[in-house]
Formats: C-alpha cells, sequence, structure tokens
C-alpha cells in the first residue's frame, strides 16, 4: 500500500528536519568525553525519556500490536518486571557507575578477573547491539515498505546509510534530545491510532473488550510451571534477567547514567523509564487486540491483507503499517511514519555510539595504544561507528525471511547477551571468587547456552540430545549457569590479605 504524496511529504520534511536537529549537535561533540556522554551535564528527566525511548523502538511500535494481534498478551509480562530491574539498577548498578572513573560498563571486569573477562563481555555486548540494529532496521523498513511500495532491501540499505551518517556527527547529546522527542511523538501517535480505532469499530471500546475476552486475547499465558513454553513465568524470568542485564551491564544505559548531571538525576532517570514503559506498552498491547477485533468486524480489510501477505501467511508485523496508511487521515499518517522512522533512528544510533565506546575503551586502548590523543580517539569513535552501521545494516538484509520480530529479537537478545549478567554478580557479590573460578563459570555458562540455541538442530539418534527448554530460558540459565557455578568452585575461602 502507497503513501499518497502529501503524507510522503510530511514524512521527508519530518525526516530532514530531525537529521537537521541531530547535526546541530556536532558542534559541542568535538571531544570524545562530549561524543561519548555529554559532558555529564544532562537533566535526568532528559535521559529518562532517552531510557524510554530505547524500549520504545521500532521493535515496540511494530512488534508488540504484530505480536498481541497474532496471539495475546502474554508478552507484557516482560514489561511488569520493569520496575524490579529499576529498583536494583537504581540501588546499586548506577552507584557502581557513576562512582567507579570509567565511562565502559566492562572496564571493572578487567580489575575482577582479568582482561578474558572484560572481552568476553564486549563480544557478548557488540553481537546482541548487532541484533538490535539489525532487528530495527529491518522492522522499519518493513513498514516503509507496505507504505511505499519500495523494496525492503533498498530500504534497509538507505536506512542503514541516512542512519549512520546521523550517528558519526550527533554524539551522545544528540541520540538522547532526539530520544526524548521521538518517545513522545510515539507515545501520542498510538493514541491517535487507538482513538480512530475506537472510532470506526462497530460498538467501540466495548466490542474491542468483548471481543478480546472471547477470542482469550488478554492473556497473560499459563501460570503452570512448564518450561517448555511460553508460559507467565517463562517471560517473566526472561524479562527480569533481560532487563537486569539492560540496566546493570549495557553499555548504551551505562553510558546515559553518566551523562546525567548527578548521582540523583541518574537514579531518577531510571524510575522515569520504567515508569513510563509499563503503561506505554499496555497501550500498544492493547493496541493489537483492537486491530484484531476490527479487521474481524470489517471484510474490505480482512481480504487487503490477504492480499498483501497471503492468507497463510504471519501478517501480525504488517497489519498496523497497512491501517496507518489505509485508514489514518492524509497528513496524520505521515507524521506518525516519519515519527516511526526517526524513532528507529534514534534506538540506532544508540546502539552505534555505545558500540564505538567499547570498541575504543575495551578493545583499543587495551590492546592497541593505551593512551590515543583526544583528536585519535574521536577519530576511532567516528569510526567505530561506521563500521557498526556498515555490520548493523548487513545484519538487517540478513533477516529479511524473518518472522515475528519481537519474537526473533528476544531470542537473539538472549543468546547474545552471553550470561555476562551473571560473571558481573559474581564479581560484586561473591569477593572470594577468583580468576580460576570465574573461567570455569564462564565456559560453563558458554556450553549451556551453546546446547540451548543448537540442539534444536540435532536429529535422527541425536535427537535426545535437545533442549526441551523455551528459547527465552537461554539468557536465565546462561547467566545462573556461571553466577552459580562460580560460587560452588570459589568455595568458602575468604581473599587473601
Amino acid at each position: 500500500m502507497i503513501l499518497g504524496d502529501i503524507d510522503l511529504w510530511v514524512l521527508a520534511i519530518y525526516a530532514a528536519g530531525l537529521l537537521v536537529f541531530g547535526a546541530s549537535f556536532a558542534r559541542r561533540n568535538r571531544t570524545p568525553e562530549a561524543f561519548i556522554k555529554a559532558s555529564g551535564r544532562l537533566p535526568g528527566w532528559a535521559v529518562g525519556l532517552s531510557l524510554f525511548g530505547t524500549f520504545l523502538s521500532s521493535n515496540t511500535f511494530l512488534g508488540v500490536p504484530g505480536n498481541a494481534y497474532s496471539g495475546n498478551w502474554n508478552s507484557y509480562t516482560f514489561s511488569l518486571t520493569l520496575p524490579f530491574a529499576a529498583w536494583a539498577a537504581s540501588r546499586w548498578f548506577v552507584p557502581v557507575y557513576r562512582h567507579g572513573g570509567h565511562v565502559s560498563a566492562y572496564h571493572h571486569l578487567e580489575e575482577r578477573f582479568g582482561r578474558w573477562a572484560r572481552t568476553y563481555a564486549v563480544v557478548c555486548y557488540l553481537l546482541t547491539q548487532l541484533a538490535r540494529v539489525g532487528s530495527i532496521l529491518f522492522g522499519v523498513s518493513l513498514a516503509l515498505s507496505a507504505l511505499t511500495g519500495w523494496s525492503l532491501g533498498t530500504l534497509i540499505l538507505a536506512s542503514g546509510v541516512l542512519v549512520t551518517f546521523y550517528t558519526l556527527v550527533g554524539g551522545i547529546e544528540a541520540v538522547i534530545w532526539t530520544d526524548v522527542v521521538q518517545s513522545i511523538v510515539l507515545s501520542a501517535g498510538a493514541l491517535l491510532i487507538l482513538g480512530v480505532l475506537v472510532v470506526e469499530t462497530p460498538g467501540g471500546l466495548g466490542t474491542m473488550v468483548e471481543q478480546g475476552l472471547a477470542f482469550d486475547k488478554f492473556s497473560l499465558g499459563s501460570f503452570g510451571l512448564d518450561l517448555t513454553t511460553s508460559t507467565f513465568w517463562v517471560v517473566f524470568a526472561y524479562g527480569l534477567f533481560i532487563n537486569l542485564n539492560n540496566f546493570g551491564i549495557d553499555q548504551s544505559y551505562v553510558q546515559r547514567f553518566h551523562a546525567a548531571e548527578s548521582d540523583a538525576e541518574a537514579r531518577r532517570s531510571v524510575w522515569l523509564a520504567a515508569a513510563l514503559y509499563v503503561p506505554i506498552s499496555l497501550l500498544f498491547f492493547f493496541l493489537g487486540t483492537a486491530l484484531f477485533v476490527h479487521v474481524q468486524t470489517s471484510v474490505p480489510l480482512q481480504a487487503e491483507l490477504e492480499a498483501l501477505a497471503g492468507p497463510a501467511a504471519e501478517v501480525g508485523d504488517r497489519v498496523l503499517p497497512h491501517f496507518i496508511a489505509t485508514r489514518l487521515p492524509t497528513g496524520i499518517a505521515g507524521l506518525i511514519v516519519a515519527a516511526l522512522f526517526s524513532a528507529a533512528v534514534s534506538s540506532v544510533d544508540t546502539s552505534l555510539n555505545s558500540s564505538a565506546t567499547v570498541a575504543l575503551e575495551d578493545l583499543w586502548k587495551p590492546y592497541v595504544e593505551s593512551q590515543p590523543s583526544a583528536d585519535r580517539s574521536l577519530s576511532l569513535l567516528r569510526a567505530g561507528t561506521l563500521i557498526m552501521g556498515v555490520a548493523g545494516t548487513g545484519t538487517a538484509l540478513a533477516m529479511t525471511s524473518v518472522r515475528g520480530l519481537l519474537d526473533a529479537w528476544w531470542t537473539l537478545s538472549g543468546i547474545f547477551a552471553g550470561g555476562v549478567l551473571g560473571l558481573f554478580l559474581l564479581g560484586r557479590i561473591a569477593r572470594h571468587a577468583e580468576r580460576a573460578a570465574a573461567m570455569t563459570a564462564t565456559a560453563l555458562g558458554v556450553t549451556v547456552i551453546l546446547w540451548m540455541t543448537l540442539s534444536p538442530l540435532l536429529e535422527g539418534d541425536l535427537a535426545w540430545l535437545r533442549s526441551p527448554l523455551h528459547a527465552n530460558l537461554i539468557i536465565v540459565f546462561g547467566t545462573s549457569t556461571i553466577f552459580l557455578s562460580g560460587l560452588l568452585f570459589a568455595g568458602r575461602k575468604a581473599p587473601r590479605s
């Protein structure tokens, strides 16, 4: 389905304005410190909206309604874990990083267990960001393809080039302030879409609730203790571990802790992000259910969706873009699509900026040049941004056969997290754990992760070796294996004085 000329002009003008806004911060990014953490001068509310914007990416805008449309609210359980993770972050993680003296989230791992631990964490982080950049670029390009009629591959390439250019000149300050704008616009856009759905659905909100209950669309999943399917407890465990991972050891979050002007503002930013995402993600889940009910009451729309993706195909991720293009007023559709695109830009530039930072701080400085000049460091940061942008675009192109954007991202992020949270907790909690115990525990954790990831491919006589556990539990068991086995190997021996 193709947007009208007015909508395309709105999209072009909005995107151009965003790029100009981002580029306006270039003059303030002439030092590595400014590029990486905005010299620690930003208010907590802006940092909090930026953290909220990281959650509220195109993966949420497309993947959550698509997931709710095709299934139920099982995935909303993920959001319910955010207050627990925010409490842990404000109490422990923020003080650790704010007072540690290093912008890298992984520097302390070298001090604790040696350089191998730091390097392992960085490799896991970079793989996670590749998956994140790829899924976001793929998701937004999928939406734009449905809206413009342009090929998916062309849009991925174009989006990758634009995002990479924008990040090269903007720095972390541009990332944060554009996140503020996009968070507000996207949330307002979701409310507007829901309003249109309520008006155009016979019976309005009452019908949506009634039909949603009839089709079991509001279910949070089974509360049984089955670990082989996506029950409430499986998603809750995944959400708790991945959000502790986000707030605790994700460089893109840690950098924004440093960008806040004080410890108190950094803590407030964490709570603000959690307090906003819990209800706003609920809005997006209800949006998916509302779309499902609306489609059931509209024979023409059902036919359009079948023609779009084929009667037997999964159409969840395509329903919202199609509705925006065909049912929203002219001009408004273009504005929402522009906000969707710029949200993807804002999410991706965070990943590119933080990836370039760890490449400099955790790879270049330890292994190549310990004290590069300020100018050289800035050049290396820009080079790292460019390399990550190219690699992320390539990852997006490789995802063109993926079905279910949200599920794909959750699986990849759980795998690539690599149980690093377990290593971090081992270092912070088990003061007596030494290098040998940490190395052995990490080796066991990686073995568990590889087994849970690859064993479903086993067939024939080896089929009995397959993991029966749900893929969302990879991060749970990988992290737990590293932490618990590390405690076991360390024993109760006190640290040497």
